[in-house]
């Protein structure tokens, strides 16, 4: 499976619905496959990605309501291959921040989906965010970031 989907941090799934900056060439890289893997605990950061550009009036409520409604569907028709978080996805993220030099920065939630990620065989991981891709070799992944 890995081989063959990308893997998608939030920021990136949410180019897929947002007009953010660099959204056409992450949207160019999620046209070349027929899925995009993530971490399960992804569909609430989108959704919470969403509800943030409508209370920051990026989004008016009928694209609010748009966007999430596409999601949902998309993810219902199996655009999305949502990787469960196991067990041993929590002990790689602790073994990572008990081995972590307190110069590494990192949010639970791009630990998770690191983790998540390493621990399903993928080998490279997308995101524009410069505190994934810099903790992602510390997981063994290979950040990329198509944005530039």
């Amino acid at each position: 499976m890995p081989s063959d989907l990308p893997y998608f941090d939030t920021s990136y799934l949410a180019r897929l619905y947002l007009r953010d900056q660099g959204f056409e060439r992450v949207r160019e890289l999620a046209g070349s496959g027929n899925a995009i893997a993530s971490a399960w605990h992804a569909q609430a950061e989108i959704v919470a990605a969403f509800h943030r550009a409508f209370r920051e009036g990026r989004l008016g409520l009928g694209a609010y309501q748009t966007v999430l409604e596409q999601f949902i569907t998309d993810s219902k028709d199996g655009f999305y291959h949502w990787l469960p978080l196991a067990d041993s996805i929590q002990q790689r993220l602790e073994q990572f921040f008990w081995h972590a030099a307190n110069t590494h920065f990192i949010r639970a939630a791009d630990a998770l989906h690191l983790a998540c990620a390493a621990e399903h065989g993928f080998t490279k991981v997308y995101s524009n965010d410069r505190h994934f891709l810099t903790a992602a070799p510390l997981f063994g992944l290979r950040g990329v970031n198509v944005i530039g």
